[in-house]
């Protein structure tokens, strides 16, 4: 039998022909990389590496997507403090559930032993959900306007170059989620790929508008957008971006849904503010840069996680897993960002290394390094502005344990993410939440 794939494609050949395939596709019969996760829920060390699956020329894949080499309104302070509660209240009411999920589409097998290792690839599993994305965001943007400039101009970053992050993990909880309520019906998965979409189209739009602010030159191993285009322009083709995901939303008719969704916007904003004026005391910064970290960029993956909760009427306990889950992703992430900029090279990393101390902006491997080397509190008060501070400050980061401590904040982040992961019923989509985890804090770009 035919059926109609998430992304609105056909797909065809019957329940049993694709669960089949889908087995076979994680359990060792495709070719591609994958990280091996162990089931006492940490994260591999630094010498984690991809593990390359067995070459077999019967299931060959193409990966077009090739990964990484709470309450509204309140902020990472307040968020952290309710962590824990919510997997408690979820374990609490996975006991009362009776359906063992005996007609499920796809079970796994685990072998026996004290160990438990499964290779999954989180891009591989969501093949179906991923291949066309960018081509549907680019088929949003041109049949929203008339103007081929400005479609030309947001749908620059819609390349298919970018680490699709958001997307992916978007994804993975929904399905997740699916799994865990017994509900993975295609309408339900299409409405969540909507989020998915907005997800990307958002952290899109607010690359557009930092490189404006930031004067960028170059981002994804490519001129930025505003080297290309005028500022005028290219600050109304990010607007432009917005307002087509947000079209896209209210579409779906569910005001939770876009209650949810909007407060990632309000965040983005604040987050940006917090970072153009910040002038903090030596006590304050810390908590502050956590704050602003949360705002600009966990919000958005945690509230996304969340609104696919939302659409598929899971409790409250769930949808609070969902988001707890990726708001520790969001600030690993952007922990090991911080980081990356002062160990990786241009093109590595796709645009400038020590980027943010030429901004003036005190990432946390500075902010940590305050604590060995005193003379970098002026520093970060007059922002890196005199000349010799940028590199003076970069070279006592490197004295320092910053690098370290920046890391082992991150871990704790990812570890978290892991536990919470496991709240849910075990599943591919379970497993593959848990890769992701080290996946961000084992990138290097």
């Amino acid at each position: 039998m035919a059926c109609m794939s998430t992304s609105g494609r056909v797909v065809c050949g019957s329940r049993r022909q694709q669960t089949h395939k889908f087995l076979c596709q994680l359990f060792g019969r495709q070719s591609g990389y994958a990280t091996a996760v162990s089931s006492s829920g940490s994260v591999s060390g630094a010498g984690s590496q991809l593990l390359p699956i067995a070459n077999t020329q019967q299931y060959q894949l193409v990966r077009r997507f090739h990964g990484l080499s709470f309450n509204l309104g309140k902020d990472y302070l307040d968020l952290l403090q309710n962590a824990h509660s919510c997997s408690q209240n979820l374990k609490y009411s996975q006991c009362s559930k009776t359906n063992l999920r005996q007609h499920s589409s796809v079970h796994t097998q685990q072998p026996a032993g004290p160990v438990r290792e499964i290779q999954i690839d989180p891009y591989i599993i969501l093949d179906d959900e991923l291949k066309y994305f960018y081509d549907d965001v680019r088929d949003l943007l041109q049949s929203g306007t008339s103007q081929p400039e400005l479609d030309t101009i947001a749908s620059y970053y819609f390349d298919g170059q970018g680490k699709a992050l958001r997307p992916m993990v978007t994804m993975l909880m929904a399905k997740a989620i699916n799994y865990h309520l017994n509900n993975e019906s295609h309408q339900l998965v299409h409405k969540q790929r909507q989020v998915a979409l907005f997800s990307e189209m958002v952290h899109s739009a607010s690359l557009v508008h930092d490189d404006v602010i930031d004067q960028s030159d170059f981002r994804r191993g490519k001129p930025s957008v505003n080297a290309l285009w005028n500022h005028k322009k290219v600050t109304m083709a990010g607007d432009y971006i917005l307002s087509i995901a947000s079209i896209m939303i209210a579409r779906l008719r569910s005001d939770d849904v876009t209650i949810v969704l909007s407060q990632i916007l309000t965040d983005l904003v604040q987050g940006e503010f917090m970072q153009l004026g910040s002038r903090e005391t030596e006590n304050e910064r810390f908590a502050h840069y956590l704050t602003k970290t949360y705002r600009k960029t966990a919000s958005l993956i945690a509230n996304a996680l969340k609104a696919t909760a939302v659409i598929a009427q899971a409790d409250d306990n769930v949808a609070e897993v969902a988001f707890q889950y990726g708001r520790n992703i969001g600030l690993a992430f952007q922990l090991v960002d911080d980081m990356l900029d002062f160990v990786s090279s241009t093109e590595q990393m796709g645009k400038p290394t020590a980027a943010d101390l030429k901004l003036g902006l005190a990432t946390a491997p500075v902010l940590f390094a305050c604590e060995k080397y005193p003379e970098l509190n002026p520093m970060v008060m007059r922002r890196f502005s005199e000349p010799g501070d940028v590199e003076r400050a970069f070279e006592l980061v490197h004295k320092s344990h910053g690098l370290e401590q920046t890391r082992f904040l991150a871990k704790k982040h990812c570890n978290e993410a892991i536990r919470l992961a496991q709240e849910l019923t075990e599943s591919p989509y379970q497993k593959g939440l848990q890769v992701v985890a080290d996946l961000v804090i084992n990138r290097l770009k």
